[in-house]
C-alpha cells in the first residue's frame, strides 16, 4: 500500500510556524466571529475548519465570538443554531462563548479616546449626503462640514447620541482619517451609528452601536487573538483594522490574514438571498435539506466527517475559486459508503408470490449491516410467501440487455436470501404486470443451486406483509443554473422539481431507526431518517445522494 503524502502547509500555517519559531508568539489564539443574523452555510464550514483546525494543529485555542453589533437583524434562534452547527461539526470553542456586546463599554471608551485625540468627530450629514461626500473610486471624497468640530463639541454630541438625543440617521461618529484615500474604507469611516432597537444581549442599554470595522479589531485585541483569519473580501479593510489598533491603547496587537472564500457551483450562499428563499417559502426553512446551510446539510444526511474532509481538502489560498459541487458530493458518498449500514427499500413495488411456500410461511433471515464492517452488526429480515421487488427488476421476455434480471423461466437471487425462479405473471386491464408467480429453489440460502443453474443477478426485496410503508423525500439540487445568482433573478433558477415526495416499502427494522440514522438503501441511494419528522409509526427518510454521480445534472 502506498503511503499517503503529507499535505503541503498552506500560507497561514507557514506564518504561524514562523511566528512560533521566532518567539513572536508563544501560543496562538484564533477566533470564529459569526454575525447571528442567519444560519451558517457551507462557506462558513471552511472558515470553521480552518480556525478551529489551526488551533488544534498548533496547540492553541479558538474562541467563538458573536459579532452582535446589529440588533435589528440578529436573533437568539441564530445564536443557538450557530453553536449547534459548530459542535455538530466536531469542534469546541475555548472557554465561554464571547460576544462583541461584552465589550460595548470598552469600545465606547475607546471611541471617546479617539474624540479626545482629535481623530473622531460627530457628523450630521444625512446618509445620502454622506454617500455623496464620500466620492467613488475615480473621484476623491470631500470633507464633511462637521469635520473640524472641537473636541469638546464632539464629546458633547457623542454623549447626546448615546442618550438618545438624535434620531436614527441624524448623526454618526466617524473616524478622521483621509477623505482622499484611494482605499474607500479610509474615507472617514463610521465608528458608531444610532439604532434604537433592543439588543438580544444588552437589552435597551444602548441606542448607539459600533460598526463592524471598529469592533472587529478591538475585540480581537481584547481577546489576545494572534492570527485574525478572515475571508478575502476583508483585505481592503485591513488598513483600517491596523489604523484603529495603532491609534488606541489596546492590550494586544493582532494581525489580520485573508484567504479565499469557498464558492460552489449550483449553490448560493448570500445570507440575504437565502433569507428570501425562507421568507418567500421557496424552501421549508433555514434547515431545508436543499439549503447549503450546515443545518440543511445535516438534515439532508451529510455527515460531519464528510464536510470536514471536504473543507480540509480545499486550498487555503489568497484567491477565490469555484469548486464543483460534485466534488463536495463525492466526499459525502465516500463517507457514507464506508460507514452507512445497508438496508432494503422498494420504491416501485411489484408483488412476487412464491407458490411452493405455505401461506403462513415466516422465516427470519440474518443479514450484516455492512459487507466490510462486522462491528456494525446485523439485522433480521422477515421472509414470507409474498414479497415485493422493484418493478424494473422484472421483464416479460428475456433479452440480452436484461439478462441479469427476472423473467419467466429465469432465476434471480434475493439479496441476503434464496434463489427464486419466475414461472408466470399477471397483468391488469391496462397491460401492466401486477404480480409474478415464482418458486423457491431449495437449499440456496447463501449457496448456488445444486442443479448448477445459477441465478443471473441479485435484487433487493422486502416482505409484502411485514414491510413498512415509509415516506421518502427525494431531494435534488435547488438551482438549475451553475451560477444561480449571476445575471438576472436567481429565483428564476429555482428548480420546482427539487423535492419529490413518494412512498416506499422498507424493512421493518428501519422504522425503529433513530432520527439522523443514515443508511444505504441497496441499489437505490443513501438515505437518512429525518431529524424531526421520522417516527416508528410514520417513518420518513430523506435522500442524501445517489450511489453514483448523476452526470445528467452537470450536462448542458
Amino acid at each position: 500500500m502506498t503511503e499517503e503524502k503529507a499535505k503541503p502547509a498552506n500560507f497561514i500555517e507557514k506564518i504561524i510556524s514562523e511566528d512560533l519559531a521566532s518567539g513572536q508568539h508563544s501560543s496562538i489564539v484564533t477566533r470564529f466571529p459569526p454575525e447571528p443574523n442567519g444560519y451558517l452555510h457551507i462557506g462558513h464550514a471552511k472558515a470553521i475548519c480552518l480556525n478551529f483546525g489551526l488551533a488544534q494543529q498548533f496547540g492553541g485555542q479558538c474562541n467563538l465570538r458573536f459579532d452582535d453589533t446589529n440588533p435589528e437583524k440578529e436573533d437568539e434562534e441564530f445564536v443557538q443554531s450557530i453553536q449547534d452547527d459548530i459542535q455538530w461539526l466536531g469542534f469546541q470553542w475555548s472557554g465561554e462563548i464571547r460576544h462583541t456586546s461584552d465589550y460595548f463599554d470598552q469600545l465606547h471608551d475607546w471611541a471617546v479616546h479617539l474624540i479626545k485625540e482629535g481623530k473622531a468627530y460627530v457628523c450630521e450629514l444625512k446618509p445620502e449626503q454622506a454617500k455623496e461626500y464620500r466620492g467613488n473610486f475615480q473621484t476623491p471624497g470631500k470633507n464633511s462640514p462637521y469635520r473640524e468640530r472641537t473636541v469638546e463639541e464632539n464629546l458633547e454630541l457623542f454623549a447626546k447620541m448615546r442618550d438618545g438625543g438624535f434620531e436614527e440617521g441624524e448623526a454618526a461618529l466617524r473616524a478622521k482619517i483621509d477623505m482622499s484615500a484611494p482605499n474607500m474604507n479610509l474615507r472617514d469611516p463610521i465608528i458608531y451609528r444610532i439604532k434604537k432597537a433592543s439588543h438580544h444581549q444588552t437589552g435597551d442599554k444602548w441606542c448607539i452601536y459600533p460598526s463592524y470595522d471598529f469592533a472587529h479589531g478591538q475585540s480581537d485585541a481584547i481577546e489576545g487573538i494572534t492570527h485574525s483569519v478572515c475571508t478575502l473580501e476583508f483585505s481592503d479593510h485591513r488598513p483600517l483594522y491596523d489604523w484603529f489598533i495603532e491609534q488606541l491603547p489596546v492590550p494586544a496587537e493582532p494581525h489580520q490574514y485573508e484567504f479565499g472564500r469557498l464558492h460552489l457551483n449550483y449553490t448560493m450562499t448570500s445570507k440575504r438571498k437565502l433569507k428570501a428563499l425562507v421568507d418567500d417559502k421557496i424552501v421549508a426553512g433555514w434547515d431545508d435539506p436543499r439549503m447549503p446551510t450546515i443545518s440543511g446539510l445535516r438534515r439532508r444526511g451529510f455527515t460531519p466527517a464528510s464536510i470536514r474532509n471536504f473543507c480540509n481538502s480545499l486550498a487555503v489560498a489568497k484567491t477565490d475559486g469555484i469548486v464543483d459541487i460534485a466534488q463536495f458530493e463525492s466526499f459525502a458518498r465516500d463517507d457514507l459508503n464506508q460507514n452507512a449500514p445497508r438496508a432494503m427499500c422498494v420504491l416501485n413495488p411489484l408483488k412476487v408470490v412464491i407458490t411452493n411456500l405455505t401461506d403462513d410461511h415466516y422465516e427470519e433471515l440474518k443479514a450484516p449491516y455492512h459487507p466490510n464492517r462486522e462491528e456494525l452488526g446485523g439485522r433480521v429480515i422477515p421472509f414470507t410467501k409474498e414479497i415485493l421487488i422493484d418493478q424494473d427488476d422484472f421483464k416479460e421476455e428475456y433479452s440480452k440487455k436484461f439478462k441479469k434480471k427476472f423473467t419467466p423461466g429465469k432465476r434471480i437471487r434475493l439479496r441476503n436470501g434464496y434463489v427464486i425462479e419466475a414461472v408466470d405473471f399477471e397483468k391488469d386491464d391496462s397491460g401492466n404486470v401486477i404480480k409474478v408467480n415464482a418458486i423457491l429453489i431449495e437449499n440456496t440460502l447463501g449457496v448456488d443451486p445444486e442443479d448448477g443453474d445459477k441465478p443471473k443477478g441479485v435484487v433487493h426485496w422486502v416482505s409484502a406483509d411485514k414491510g413498512v410503508e415509509a415516506e421518502l423525500r427525494l431531494y435534488s439540487r435547488l438551482f438549475t443554473s451553475e451560477a444561480p445568482d449571476k445575471g438576472g433573478d436567481y429565483m428564476e433558477n429555482v428548480d420546482a422539481q427539487s423535492l419529490k415526495i413518494t412512498t416506499a416499502i422498507i424493512e421493518p427494522s428501519l422504522a425503529k431507526a433513530a432520527p439522523e440514522s443514515a443508511f444505504q438503501f441497496e441499489r437505490e441511494g443513501y438515505y437518512v431518517a429525518d431529524r424531526y419528522d421520522h417516527a416508528e409509526e410514520k417513518p420518513v427518510f430523506n435522500l442524501t445522494i445517489g450511489l453514483r454521480e448523476d452526470k445528467s445534472l452537470t450536462q448542458a
